[in-house]
This record gives structure tokens, sequence and C-alpha cells, in this order.
């Protein structure tokens, strides 16, 4: 019996699917523009969905290893990414294209809704619409977490030992309000040693195999 296909969208087809790479700045430029005029709140979802899946531009390994860095640097999360896509592909050009995709129209987007929010902000339906879309990107970014987990596999960590230090991660920020720098010096520092260190045994236990 022959195989179906897998499903366009399906983990399987984006998983098999060939990397593809940016044709040029322009198209750089005009897929962070369209990338960040969808990311109202729920950013990281709409940035997984576009390089993943659509653009095919990076793997699910690849995605969670760089937004990892992304995370630490300093700066907006989604910016650090776009400079590192950006720069991987077209060197400083691309850097600048990406981040000047990522930043010029929304620019004038928020600059056009910090106006209306000024004359609005104290009504009851602009504060419940807030409140709707801080539900909605918090849901967005659950589901784009749940949907990253199947990276996590390949880590070589292995999956319980990730599991583990986000449950630690998510104690010592949410329960015990550690502040972020804390979090990133302890839980980050001990995970990255951690992994180093196997990574580097890696090699021997490669050789060591019949």
């Amino acid at each position: 019996m022959a195989l179906e296909p897998p499903l366009p969208g399906s983990a399987a087809s984006v998983d098999d699917a060939p990397l593809a790479v940016p044709d040029s700045l322009s198209d750089l430029f005009w897929s962070f523009t369209r990338l960040a005029l969808q990311g109202f709140g729920g950013v990281l979802a709409v940035v997984q969905r576009e390089m993943v899946e659509k653009k095919r531009w990076m793997t699910r390994e690849q995605f969670v290893e760089d937004w990892a860095v992304a995370q630490v640097m300093p700066g907006p999360n989604v910016v650090n990414l776009s400079l590192m896509i950006g720069g991987r592909h077209f060197g400083l050009p691309g850097a600048l294209a990406a981040l000047a995709g990522m930043l010029a129209a929304p620019l004038v987007v928020v600059l056009l809704l910090a106006a209306l929010y000024g004359q609005f902000a104290d009504t009851a339906s602009a504060q419940g619409a807030l409140r709707g879309m801080g539900a909605v990107a918090a849901g967005l970014i659950t589901a784009t977490g749940i949907k990253l987990v199947v990276a996590l596999g390949k880590n070589p960590m292995g999956l319980r030992t990730c599991a583990a230090l986000a449950l630690v991660t998510f104690v010592a920020i949410a329960l015990l309000r550690w502040k972020l720098v804390w979090v990133l010096l302890c839980v980050g520092g001990a995970a990255c040693l951690w992994a180093y260190r196997l990574l580097g045994l890696r090699p021997a236990l490669d050789r060591a195999k019949p």
C-alpha cells in the first residue's frame, strides 16, 4: 500500500522539506516587515510560523537554538533574532535590512495607535480590548512553546533534562519571583555548562562505539 505524502504544514513536512534562503536584501526587508505587522503581542508564534513553516529559512532545532541566544542577549528577542538571520545570509547589510523591516512599519503603526490610545484609554471598551489581546498573546506563546517541544528531542541534554530546567525556570520566575538576570546566570549558566560537558563527551562516546 502506497504511503500518503505528509500534509502541508504538518510536523513531517516541515522537518523533511529542504531549507530555503532569502532571495535578496529586499526579500529580507519585506519578509520581516510582514512578520512585524502580524506580531501584536504574540511575536514568538508569528516568528516561528513564518521562519520555520512558511519561509523554511531554518529548522525547528535551529530556531530553538537561535531563539535561546536571542533571549539571553540584551534587547528585544525578535529584533535580536532578525539581526542573526539577516547577518547569517548577507552579513552586515542583511542584518540592517532585517532590522529595518522589523522596526520601520511597526514604528508608524505604534505612533498612530499611541495617539488614539491617548484619547480612548479610559473607556471601558479600550480596557476590555487590551485584556482580550493579552489573553490571546498568552495563548499564542503557550501553543508555540508546546509545538517547539519536539525540537528538544535532539537536544544533547535530552528531553527530560530540558523539561526539568523549564520547570525550575518557571518556579524561579513565577513562584519565587527571582529577577531574570539571576535566573539566566544560575539556571542558564548551569544548563550551558552541562550541555558543554555532554558535547565534549560525545566524540569520545562515538569513538568507543564498535
